[in-house]
């Protein structure tokens, strides 16, 4: 059955976003998604925060974490992970790894962002690549992570690296799944998907960059 993923989400645990876990949910399934990765940034708080607040029944939601390595962003899925922040991206990769998890470079090409440039990613055992970021800051960004995936026979996602709940789910990615379960979708991950790519509006792009203030309207709990 064809189920479709927004891989890379921002809870208001994250410190440059303003969604909570709720929020996230009712924004993806409105938008017809199955599930959602919540990746915050180098912290797996929301995942703590998930084992008293749930996520609705029937709706998937994939441990994962941003970590800021010292070459860049990787998202890191399928586990939970104490903060890695300035480790080599090398390292992150293999701890993902060897937990079962399965580690997606992040927005590779963008130069006004943290993604782990093509030097560092010629020497990565990758499988799969972000090659649609909805809220790059050029579009040709994009295109050269497609391009690169392409190269190397990578599998290849879409997501809206959302960091407010009207973002979710503009990008994602479709996934023909047995079950609805997370070693499932990791599997449909690497046997690859179906990216459907949608850059941020300016009005979402606006909220993106003016997150922190949407904080004070909705702020994250105090434990």
């Amino acid at each position: 059955m064809l189920h479709r993923f927004d891989l890379h989400v921002h809870s208001f645990f994250s410190k440059d976003a303003s969604g909570s876990p709720e929020s996230l949910f009712a924004a993806a399934k409105a938008r017809g998604l199955s599930g959602i990765a919540i990746t915050d940034h180098d912290t797996c708080e929301a995942h703590e925060y998930l084992k008293k607040h749930p996520a609705p029944e029937g709706f998937l939601v994939v441990p994962g974490v941003e970590v800021s390595t010292a070459e860049g962003h990787l998202l890191c899925l399928g586990v939970t992970l104490p903060c890695l922040k300035g480790s080599p991206a090398r390292e992150v990769l293999a701890r993902v790894r060897d937990a079962g998890g399965l580690a997606i470079p992040a927005h590779p090409f963008d130069r006004w962002r943290a993604g782990i440039r093509p030097a560092v990613l010629d020497t990565l055992d990758i499988e799969v690549l972000e090659v649609f970021n909805a809220a790059v800051t050029s579009r040709s960004y994009n295109e050269k992570a497609l391009a690169y995936a392409s190269a190397r026979n990578l599998k290849m996602t879409a997501a809206s690296d959302a960091h407010h709940s009207s973002a979710v789910g503009i990008s994602s990615t479709a996934f023909d799944l047995e079950a609805l379960t997370i070693p499932a979708l990791l599997e449909g991950i690497r046997k690859g998907g179906q990216p459907d790519g949608q850059y941020l509006t300016f009005r979402e792009g606006v909220k993106k960059h003016f997150a922190n203030w949407f904080r004070k309207v909705n702020p994250r709990p105090v434990s």
